[in-house]
C-alpha cells in the first residue's frame, strides 16, 4: 500500500513537472511562430498545441508514467487531451455565466484540468 501511494506521488510529480515543461514549450512555440512564420496568434497556437501535445504524450508516457510508446496509449492520450480541452472550455464557460472574473475561469481550468487528466492517465491511459 505504501509502495503503491509512493509510486502514485511519483507519477503525479513528474506528470506536473511535465505540464510546466508542455506548457512553457508551447508558449515559445507560439512566440516564435508568430515572430517567424506568421503573425495569426491562432494558427500559432494550434501549431503550439500540437507540438506540446506530442512532447507531453513521448515525455509522459516514458518518464511520467514509466510505458512504452505504443498506439493504444496515443490513441488513449489524445482522448483524454480532447477532453481536457473540452471541460476547459466548459469550466471557463461557466465562470464567465456565473458572472465571474475572466481570471478566476483561468484559475479553475488550470486547478481542474491537470488533477482530471492525471486521474484519466493514471487509470485508464496508461492501464
Amino acid at each position: 500500500m505504501a509502495t503503491q501511494r509512493s509510486e502514485l506521488i511519483q507519477r503525479g510529480l513528474r506528470f506536473a513537472v511535465t505540464g510546466l515543461f508542455v506548457t512553457a514549450l508551447h508558449a515559445l512555440v507560439a512566440v516564435l511562430f508568430i515572430n517567424f512564420v506568421s503573425p495569426q496568434p491562432p494558427l500559432a497556437n494550434g501549431v503550439a498545441f500540437v507540438v506540446a501535445t506530442v512532447v507531453s504524450y513521448v515525455i509522459n508516457t516514458t518518464w511520467s508514467f514509466s510505458a512504452r510508446l505504443h498506439g493504444r496509449t496515443l490513441l488513449r492520450f489524445l482522448m483524454v487531451s480532447a477532453g481536457g480541452f473540452v471541460l476547459a472550455m466548459f469550466v471557463a464557460w461557466a465562470a464567465q455565466m456565473a458572472g465571474r472574473h475572466y481570471l478566476l475561469g483561468i484559475v479553475a481550468v488550470s486547478l481542474t484540468i491537470p488533477a482530471f487528466t492525471f486521474v484519466l492517465h493514471n487509470f485508464w491511459t496508461y492501464r
